[in-house]
């Protein structure tokens, strides 16, 4: 290893030592080298072997690598899907003494191809449609954190599949600048546009190289991105007000954000002087904050969505108790006293083992949003909370007797003499009917 190298890496592997430096990545041997698809790039990118892993290897500027595997390291931070940054490799030589460029070294994605490689003959519109929704969504995420790309394309994205679509990350963050203040609308519709034009380029290339299948419009395919976009950002950021007798609509926009795969993370939400109109805009934030943050205000422990849904409630309280400002553990207790433990407690005693506590409270509130739906007004919690028990909960079944250790086998007392054994062939097996 030549003295010079400088090899600036989070947690260094040793396997980074033996990878052969000196040599121009143009001219590395097989043996190292790992033949994968790859996407366009303005570098020389080769994908090689590192202690069992792939890597891959991008020569630039060292000013270029350090920014970039800083930018990397921070959008991991935040929780943004990219590559995971390896290291900075500068200082090269080859073996005359002549400097090499810096590279960036970045672990391959498993699971994921460039936008080419996902189709084997030609692109057809339904999966063109779906890698630019994909890559909407991603930007919708950067975006949401700050991080202004310049340079959007699918050929600076990798896609995974994921269940009939495409989920995108980020695989070049060279031209990336992140504002932790958020971005300008001018900035995000310069990414956007951007993308647009980006997307149109490299589908018309597709195009001329006989790979698309016929019908589809380059340019109708691009401006899918524009539409994607801005549907989902405005599902995100978008001010909704509503009378204060439609409170249940809260719930409703969260649910919405919810099933767009986004979770919330608080909501603004700003009553009119005179209480007649409410304003909410929703905030996004990382996986697992719900746990953590209910488990900070109420030391309840639940899961990730009986947290998310707790939170919601407690917010919407929240705002509805304006004199407590914004001290949110005074809130969380108040709303801990006042709404959930009242709630837990007015199950009765031969109730109490159908479902866990945090779960009677989640259907609850499901309960009371699907009886305001029906009377087009808000249901009082007491009210709903009669409603769900007679209704629901008394029919359940006690889980708490039949969910035991997973060790643990129990019997059930079956009448068969009650049972009207059905022969399988006329289609019902009498194991259902137990």
């Amino acid at each position: 290893m030549p003295a010079a190298l400088s090899i600036t890496a989070s947690s260094v592997d040793p396997g980074l030592l033996a990878l052969p430096w000196s040599t121009p990545l143009a001219e590395w041997p097989s043996s190292t080298i790992v033949y994968l698809p790859k996407g366009i790039s303005r570098h020389l990118v080769r994908f090689a072997n590192l202690s069992g892993r792939v890597v891959a290897v991008k020569e630039t500027t060292e000013e270029m690598a350090r920014r970039e595997y800083d930018m990397l390291g921070n959008l991991a931070r935040l929780d943004a899907p990219c590559v995971e940054r390896v290291a900075v490799i500068a200082g090269r030589t080859d073996a005359a003494g002549q400097p090499l460029p810096a590279v960036l070294v970045t672990a391959h994605l498993k699971f994921s191809l460039p936008y080419r490689a996902l189709f084997t003959q030609v692109l057809r519109p339904d999966t063109a449609n779906r890698l630019v929704d994909a890559l909407a969504v991603l930007l919708v995420r950067l975006h949401n954190v700050g991080f202004f790309w310049g340079d959007v394309s699918l050929s600076n994205t990798l896609f995974r599949r994921d269940a009939g679509a495409f989920a995108a990350y980020l695989v070049d963050a060279e031209t990336g600048e992140l504002h932790e203040t958020g971005l300008t609308r001018g900035q995000r519709e310069h990414d956007l546009e951007v993308a647009r034009t980006n997307i149109a380029g490299e589908i018309m290339d597709l195009e001329a190289g006989g790979r698309l299948e016929g019908g589809i419009d380059a340019l109708q395919i691009a401006d899918g991105i524009v539409s994607s976009y801005r549907l989902l950002w405005a599902a995100l950021t978008d001010r909704e007000t509503f009378s204060s007798d439609e409170s249940w609509r809260i719930t409703e926009r969260v649910r919405r954000l919810n099933e767009l795969g986004f979770d919330i993370g608080e909501m603004s939400i700003q009553a009119a002087p005179d209480g007649a109109r409410v304003s909410i805009q929703p905030k996004v934030v990382d996986a697992g904050h719900h746990q953590r943050r209910l488990l900070r205000l109420t030391g309840l422990d639940v899961e990730e969505n009986q947290a998310r849904r707790l939170l919601n409630d407690l917010d919407e309280f929240r705002a509805r108790v304006s004199r407590l400002g914004d001290d949110e553990d005074m809130v969380a207790h108040e709303w801990l006293t006042r709404v959930f433990e009242p709630v837990v407690k007015a199950v009765p005693f031969d109730l109490r083992s159908k479902l866990e506590p945090a779960e009677v409270f989640h259907q609850v509130l499901e309960h009371r949003w699907y009886m305001s739906q029906e009377r087009g007004r808000s249901v009082p919690l007491a009210e709903a909370l009669t409603s769900y028990m007679d209704e629901v909960l008394r029919h359940r079944r006690d889980e708490a007797t039949l969910m035991g250790p997973p060790t643990e086998s129990m019997s059930l007392p079956v009448d068969t003499d009650a049972l009207e054994i059905v022969d399988e062939d006329e289609g019902i097996d009498w194991r259902d009917l137990v």
